[in-house]
């Protein structure tokens, strides 16, 4: 607590997809073990290193287990605000690593060896809640961030845009934004379902379920630790804690030109970019020494306003990167792990 902690940055390399071995494609990432991957192709050699890294055969239990996850669960129920994000190329295994298969519905639920970190951490949190005896309050808000505009995804309706609002005590915080109770897995995992699908989506060249909005689902838990008092007078309640864990969706970064995006497409792409890029400004000097900062301008867009905490703050946060090994992808790639490598250098006060 108050002491500085580093970002943990871990890194996911989906396999090659039918299309890419099809066309051809080489594979230019190569995991060298001990959280390090090497990029090998013409006028590129360079060699990047991670808390953790998970190749193309790593399950989605192996992610969960070897990311630190449970950690992160453990310290939102004791009352720290924490966030785990999801970044890379469009198409590189975002949402698949966040959610799993984007096919699964309540009533076509998802293999269980293929649920991704949410489903496995909502049963760890409600695990760990039983195991503890701990009375815990827990509610989830679900957003998106469309074309700069913050929408509700668990309100009944069209998504109308909801006011972005700061405050001293709160910092940046969405104004009349749902939050739903829950008690049961089968309860938090229908809410994900439901929002998931009130997403914005489209196909395109290199996805045929390109995430065209920013999704940000926060589990809210309070807690009032009961223990016996020391007179033996029966129970009495401890002060109440109030965690987060917070799971970040991000859309995609893309080219226009390869996706072969136009129209309200391309709009997207453009807005995506631009909140991409805001989010990357600030990691960058965040990156520097704490004695050198200068301003961080979170006010660039909604995304870096909403992850202020996150990134420069008081939260504790796990970075997820996710990209493709294949040689047509290799300057996104490039791209994804240079963002990385630099967000490993950012501290929080927790």
């Amino acid at each position: 607590e108050s002491r500085e902690t580093r970002l943990r940055v871990v890194l996911r390399v989906r396999p090659l997809t039918c299309t890419e071995t099809r066309r051809g494609d080489r594979r230019v990432v190569h995991s060298l073990g001990d959280g390090a991957v090497h990029v090998s192709a013409a006028r590129h050699d360079a060699t990047f290193g991670f808390s953790a890294v998970f190749d193309a055969g790593a399950s989605q239990e192996a992610v969960f287990e070897g990311s630190g996850m449970k950690q992160l669960v453990e310290l939102a129920i004791d009352g720290f605000p924490c966030t785990v994000f999801a970044f890379g190329q469009t198409g590189s295994g975002k949402t698949y690593t966040l959610m799993g298969p984007l096919t699964q519905s309540e009533t076509q639920p998802a293999t269980p060896s293929l649920l991704g970190l949410m489903q496995r951490s909502f049963a760890y949190l409600l695990e760990q809640s039983r195991s503890r005896g701990s009375d815990l309050a827990l509610s989830a808000s679900y957003l998106e961030i469309y074309k700069e505009q913050v929408r509700d995804l668990l309100s009944s309706g069209p998504p109308c845009a909801l006011p972005l609002r700061w405050s001293k005590s709160r910092g940046f915080y969405v104004e009349n934004q749902l939050s739903v109770d829950f008690e049961s897995l089968e309860a938090i995992v229908s809410l994900l379902l439901q929002g998931s699908q009130r997403r914005r989506t489209s196909a395109h060249a290199l996805n045929r379920h390109s995430s065209r909005s920013h999704a940000l689902l926060t589990i809210h838990i309070r807690s009032r630790a009961v223990s016996t008092s020391s007179s033996g007078e029966g129970p009495s309640a401890c002060p109440s804690k109030q965690g987060t864990l917070c799971f970040v969706d991000l859309a995609g970064s893309e080219r226009v030109k390869e996706t072969g995006s136009s129209g309200e497409l391309s709009t997207e792409a453009n807005s995506i970019n631009r909140s991409l890029l805001a989010l990357g400004h600030c990691i960058s000097l965040l990156a520097k020494p704490r004695g050198k900062w200068t301003h961080i301008p979170y006010r660039d867009s909604k995304l870096t306003r909403l992850l202020a905490r996150s990134l420069g703050g008081s939260g504790i946060t796990l970075m997820v990167a996710c990209i493709s090994p294949s040689s047509h992808c290799l300057s996104e790639t490039l791209s994804t792990l240079h963002y990385a490598s630099r967000a490993r250098s950012v501290t929080t006060r927790p």
